[in-house]
């Protein structure tokens, strides 16, 4: 047993200590619970490669040069020395509360034509922009137009007949500034 009666204090109160740290464990409820999922730090958004559109892709015909693809989808995100006629598109998008979207289009050229291609289905401009916001859409579209007793607030004020005389008008603004540097 131990002699030293600090020690034995310190002994028991970490005992108490983690029975205490414990039993608290036990007793969270959903509420408490609910309340730690919803604190969660922030994750920042990450955007990586090419987006590709329905509309761009709709644009590819075999037998357009490399040129022309890149003139409508932008340089590849990768190009493999071994593959030299293959090009890969690649978007991901990873943001918090959302699942992560990733698509994928390569493409296969013969010499330096494009011979075809292959991927996922793409989504339009409209759609991919509209699926951006999502996730901050309440569902509730606010009114955008006031009604008439709350324009009526802003009319400009009647000028009365004994309103004195309006202000004078502006001088003419300068033909040319001057120069900012020095002509020597």
């Amino acid at each position: 047993m131990l002699a030293n009666p600090q020690t034995r204090l310190w002994l028991l109160a970490a005992a108490v200590l983690a029975s205490l740290s414990l039993g608290a464990c036990g007793n969270m409820t959903d509420r408490t619970r609910s309340m730690l999922y919803a604190v969660t730090p922030y994750k920042v958004e990450v955007v990586q490669g090419n987006f590709v559109s329905k509309e761009q892709v709709d644009a590819l015909k075999p037998g357009m040069s490399r040129q022309q693809v890149r003139e409508i989808l932008g340089t590849s995100l990768l190009t493999d020395v071994f593959h030299a006629d293959r090009w890969d598109y690649v978007f991901t998008i990873r943001r918090q509360g959302v699942e992560a979207q990733q698509r994928r289009l390569t493409l296969f050229f013969k010499g330096e034509l494009l011979e075809r291609f292959v991927g996922d289905e793409m989504p339009s401009e409209k759609d991919f922009v509209a699926g951006l916001d999502a996730r901050r859409f309440s569902g509730k579209v606010p009114e955008l137009e006031a009604p008439e007793d709350q324009l009526k607030k802003f009319n400009p004020p009647k000028k009365d007949a004994t309103a004195s005389a309006p202000a004078a008008p502006l001088p003419p603004l300068p033909p040319s500034y001057p120069p900012l540097e020095s002509t020597r």
